[in-house]
C-alpha cells in the first residue's frame, strides 16, 4: 500500500507505464467535468471508474480485496478515510470471481485521504473505501483497475 499526493506521482512511474498513463490520465482530465463510469485506457488491463458518493459510516462499510487488480484510488473533491490491513491478518468470507472481489473480515487501520491523494493497492492490500471523515460528505473519486497481468515488477541487480 502506497498513500501519496498526485504532485509526487512521478515517484511511481517506474512501477511500469500502466501507472505511468493512469497518472498522466489525472494530471490531463477536466476532472470535475469527466462522465461517470468507466473509461478504458488499455481496455481490461487498464481502465478507471470515475465516481461521486457521499460518504459512510464505518458500520455500513466492508473490507475488500481484489485479485486480479490493483487500485489506484484517487481523491479528486472531498475527503474520506480508507482502511487497510494486510491480507494475511483477514480472514476470507466470500470470493466473487466475475466481479474480482473478496469479502474480508478482521481489524485494520484507517487513513484520510484528502482531494489529490491517492492509495495504491495491491492484492495483499485489503481495504474499507467510502468512509466518512466526522460526518457524511461528498467525494469525487476516481479508482484506476490495473491488471495484475500487465504488472511487471522492476528487477534489481546487485553487483557483487
Amino acid at each position: 500500500m502506497i498513500v501519496d499526493h498526485l504532485d509526487r506521482a512521478g515517484r511511481y512511474a517506474a512501477l511500469g507505464p500502466s501507472f505511468e498513463q493512469a497518472f498522466a490520465f489525472l494530471r490531463a482530465a477536466h476532472l470535475e467535468t469527466l462522465a461517470e463510469g468507466r473509461h478504458d485506457l488499455a481496455g481490461d488491463a487498464l481502465f478507471a471508474l470515475v465516481q461521486s458518493y457521499h460518504t459512510k459510516a464505518p458500520s455500513e462499510g466492508f473490507w475488500e480485496a481484489h485479485r486480479r487488480y490493483i487500485d489506484l484510488q484517487f481523491i479528486a473533491r472531498g475527503a474520506e478515510r480508507i482502511g487497510y490491513a494486510p491480507l494475511h491478518r483477514m480472514r476470507l468470507e466470500s470470493h466473487d470471481e466475475p466481479r474480482d472481489l473478496s469479502v474480508l473480515r478482521g481489524e485494520g487501520d484507517f487513513l484520510t485521504l484528502t482531494e489529490g491523494c491517492f492509495m495504491l493497492l495491491w492484492p495483499e492490500d485489503v481495504h474499507m473505501p467510502g468512509l466518512h471523515v466526522g460526518s457524511p460528505g461528498p467525494v469525487r473519486k476516481i479508482v484506476f483497475k490495473i491488471a495484475v497481468s500487465a504488472f511487471q515488477a522492476p528487477s534489481c541487480r546487485f553487483s557483487t
